[in-house]
């Protein structure tokens, strides 16, 4: 059994559990929910699991897991997807979970902002401070052209096949994405404002070769405007240190420059929020509406402490809680899986 990743994907789907969230804690918490026998369909809107340790610092060393003296974010998603593993999670990435509602049989509605909707009775938001969102070039009539000639993520790469691309931004994003689509563009332009890239070496080099080879045009400066008409772009004007402005003929622009966090749409969800966090109980994690549960650094309590491992802790107890509205008439019996067959047949090491 394997997880299953699904990108772009928008369809329906039933299960016991909604995560919205696929960083550590959601990724433990599938885990958790695995033991007591409930599957977990998880949405992000990152394109792989990880979150922000993946995100944002995967070769960044962590001290404070336990039994780990150090391991980088990328390590721990590893592990943390091998150890989900046995319990088959289901991924809904590349896509922002954007509402509920309640539905007549008591289950919860959940709808991305892709059209892909997942029912089930228990949603856990695990979405850390929030949702990702990208940061968006200082660039005169953006909104113009955004979703029409200028994306801030990759969700179908057909829809790239044959077009004019600038990449704009000197991080692993860009320069994936540019080895990703040139084989398919028409034409390939990456534009940074300095002949010096955070990515990995090897996409660096890999870049560097394309470029070489006259496959990607290389453009060291910075976008200063965009030029169309109804959202259509036809070119990007290049502000250079060392020359005159100039202006690069394009029919689609990919910026990327980092992202931000924000509670995003669960802050529209009636829940209880203290300074942009959502208020829990300490038994169960529960929200303020039943069968809704906060996990992670999403949520606020006395004494909370952002830490990855006050998460773990909070996973074990809401799975616990989430069981008794997934199996209402079930008794639940707690086990250790040092001693329990029944739990180590459930990880395939019995």
């Amino acid at each position: 059994m394997s997880s299953e990743i699904m990108i772009g994907d928008n369809t329906r789907h039933k299960t016991d559990v909604i995560i919205i969230g696929a960083g550590p804690v959601g990724l433990f918490a599938v885990f958790e929910l695995g033991l007591l026998d409930m599957k977990a369909h998880l949405v992000d809107i990152l394109d792989k699991p990880g979150g922000q340790c993946a995100e944002l610092y995967p070769e960044k060393p962590i001290y404070d897991i336990p039994a780990l003296p150090v391991v980088t974010g990328q390590e721990l998603t590893d592990r943390l997807m091998e150890q989900a593993k046995p319990f088959n999670p289901t991924f809904h990435l590349s896509q922002m979970a954007e509402k509920i509602q309640k539905l007549d049989n008591g289950n919860w509605e959940l709808t991305t902002d892709i059209g892909t909707i997942i029912e089930a009775p228990v949603i856990a938001i695990a979405a850390g401070g929030g949702s990702f969102v990208p940061k968006k070039p200082p660039l005169a009539d953006l909104e113009e052209f955004e979703d029409k000639s200028v994306f801030y993520s990759v969700r179908r790469m057909e829809q790239f096949k044959g077009k004019d691309i600038v990449i704009s931004g000197g991080g692993d994003s860009a320069l994936d994405w540019l080895l990703a689509l040139q084989p398919t563009a028409r034409s390939m332009h990456l534009v940074h404002r300095r002949d010096d890239f955070r990515a990995a070496p090897d996409s660096v080099n890999k870049m560097r070769a394309l470029v070489k080879k006259g496959d990607v045009k290389l453009h060291i400066g910075q976008i200063s405007e965009l030029n169309g008409e109804n959202g259509a772009l036809s070119s990007v004007t290049i502000k250079a240190k060392d020359t005159d402005d100039y202006k690069i003929e394009c029919d689609t622009m990919l910026p990327f420059y980092g992202l931000t966090m924000k509670l995003g749409p669960v802050a529209q969800w009636g829940l209880n929020l203290d300074k942009n966090l959502i208020d829990v109980d300490t038994e169960k994690f529960e929200t303020s509406e039943p069968s809704i549960f906060a996990i992670g650094d999403i949520n606020t309590y006395p004494g909370k402490l952002k830490l990855i491992l006050s998460g773990f802790h909070e996973c074990a107890l809401m799975a616990h809680a989430a069981s008794q509205y997934v199996y209402p008439d079930k008794v639940v019996r707690f086990q250790y899986t040092t001693s329990s067959s029944n739990l180590q047949q459930k990880l395939g090491v019995a």
